[in-house]
């Protein structure tokens, strides 16, 4: 957390107000949030009680959202959600933010995350049509244009769609003045990453992921650690969420155009695919901006 904080700190362009959602931590992490909140005018703590249990997906937005409400979100530009086991680069605001000033299309940009695995930092693998969900910037604009967040596990990957659905860009680099170190891996769990896996997959059967995409995505990711078993894991929770008729993420139009993007993708790769839809659909983003 204090990797996090210091980095923060450390930005060439600092944050207008950084509220920090504390939602009932048992350690010390309220005696440091208030050491720095002391030191900075513009760190806010926002304490909220304990729920009992960690709650991937669904909690991070009832976190989020709680830190929203103590804001006038109209009074900003720009609407950042950040995990607090991160380590940014110093200009990681001031590159995106110019990035968006100069194309009025991005609605939501980010950089890459990576992760240590013994002393090399290793990326974590995430495409470029995606902002990465532990540390996302969006424009207020388009934040209110999609209905904000969804409280359900996927809401990082269903804003990036639903952005690119009404007209959007939703975008990532890396670049290394944009590369992150993520101090927690990506998909881990409280339980076993197993259980992240399994999670990760269920998620994407909630959102509408088409299931010969997801089986390639599967495979694709089953030769990152764990080697083989994640994959298993993750193609465990997508087909045995469709062996039980799980509830799916309720938007009909936009889990068909997530499955038409995939499908095209698998056609055509996913840098022509996300040009060709970003072309197609640039009249509706000047619609919805005239």
């Amino acid at each position: 957390m204090r990797r996090t904080l210091d980095s923060m700190v450390a930005q060439t362009r600092k944050p207008t107000l950084w509220v920090i959602v504390d939602d009932g931590s048992t350690d010390e992490t309220p005696r440091i949030l208030a050491e720095y909140a002391g030191m900075h005018d513009w760190i806010h703590v926002v304490p909220k009680p304990d729920r009992g249990h960690r709650a991937v997906g669904p909690g991070v937005i009832e976190a989020f959202y709680a830190g929203l409400e103590t804001v006038r979100a109209e009074d900003y530009d720009y609407l950042g959600k950040l995990d607090l086991d991160l380590d940014l680069p110093p200009r990681y605001f001031e590159i995106l933010i110019q990035r968006m000033e100069d194309d009025p299309r991005i609605g939501t940009c980010s950089g890459k995350p990576y992760v240590k695995r013994g002393a090399e930092l290793v990326s974590e693998k995430k495409s470029d049509d995606m902002s990465v969900g532990m540390t996302k910037l969006w424009r207020r604009t388009c934040f209110e244009a999609i209905g904000g967040l969804v409280r359900e596990v996927m809401w990082d990957a269903i804003d990036c769609h639903k952005a690119r659905q009404l007209g959007w860009r939703a975008i990532s680099w890396d670049e290394p003045e944009l590369r992150f170190e993520h101090l927690r891996p990506m998909g881990s769990s409280q339980t076993s990453i197993y259980t992240g896996k399994r999670r990760h997959g269920f998620g994407q059967y909630f959102m509408g992921t088409d299931p010969l995409y997801f089986a390639a995505t599967a495979i694709y990711r089953s030769m990152e650690p764990p080697v083989i078993l994640g994959g298993v894991s993750m193609l465990q929770g997508y087909f045995g969420a469709m062996l039980k008729g799980e509830r799916r993420f309720d938007d009909p139009e936009l889990r068909t155009f997530i499955r038409a993007y995939q499908r095209r993708t698998l056609r055509v790769g996913r840098a022509r695919a996300m040009a060709e839809v970003e072309a197609e659909r640039a009249h509706l983003f000047h619609g919805l901006t005239a």
